[in-house]
């Protein structure tokens, strides 16, 4: 579904990203970890259209991606979530979503249509009962439950999953894992997943890539990331143990 070839994104005289390849295949979920600064929010960023490519190449579905800007990408079937949701504080839940449906199809779409997408977006993460509620009634796992319902009323083929943990307890963290999870068996759509939360992320992914200082230093299975020393040595240390026993309970 996605194949990246020596994608690099150079900020002045700072490397972000330099020369990494990978692909992904359809109804995948992989991983995408490392350090903070290691280029992970740059390469969604890229994928995206935020930041367009240094040199590489984004293929998706055999069509170029590079240069193209994020509300084109949109349309063409890749939703995003971001690590700090930013809702419309006006509008209500559903009609936070409901604007993401109008925004990510292509096509001149009906109102009806639109409130459908959300509401289908919004039961899929369990806020179709207080749809109509104001956004300010959300605590954390709400807003990151909206965000991603946001990005799902897009009727994304592709999702990016922007550390959609940050600031949940263990219960809500477990909880939004195997909501993604879901999403990919129930919808069919790709997932690649930016998170720091190892023990949790190691259980749900297909694969995991590395990153460290830009570079691309590792990619498998969750079991041979946790075993990889350079991995260890780098980003996962002493929590390795435990994380790598999370790696083989996945599924």
């Amino acid at each position: 579904m996605l194949t990246v070839k020596n994608l690099t994104k150079v900020f002045g005289g700072f490397t972000a990203v330099s020369s990494v390849d990978f692909s992904v295949e359809k109804g995948e979920i992989l991983g995408l970890i490392g350090p903070n600064g290691s280029g992970k929010s740059t390469i969604f960023n890229m994928l995206s259209g935020v930041h367009f490519p240094t040199t590489g190449s984004i293929n998706f579905n055999n069509q170029e991606l590079s240069g193209l800007f994020p509300h084109v990408i949109c349309n063409m079937g890749i939703g995003r979530t971001f690590q700090i949701p930013r809702p419309f504080k006006r509008l209500s839940i559903l009609e936070n979503a409901a604007l993401a449906g109008y925004f990510g199809n292509n096509q001149k779409i009906s109102k009806s249509k639109a409130w459908s997408h959300a509401e289908e977006a919004l039961e899929l993460v369990g806020l179709k009962d207080i749809a109509n509620d104001d956004v300010a009634t959300l605590g954390a796992a709400g807003l990151k439950k909206l965000e991603l319902a946001k990005a799902l009323a897009t009727k994304p083929n592709l999702l990016l999953a922007d550390e959609s943990l940050g600031g949940l307890d263990h219960s809500e963290m477990e909880q939004a894992a195997q909501m993604l999870k879901n999403i990919r068996d129930e919808l069919d759509i790709t997932i690649i997943w930016v998170e720091h939360i190892m023990g949790v992320l190691m259980k749900v992914v297909d694969r995991v890539m590395v990153l460290d200082s830009g570079q691309k230093i590792a990619e498998g299975s969750p079991i041979e990331i946790t075993q990889n020393k350079k991995v260890i040595e780098v980003y996962l240390g002493s929590d390795a143990d435990e994380i790598s026993e999370a790696a083989k309970g996945k599924g």
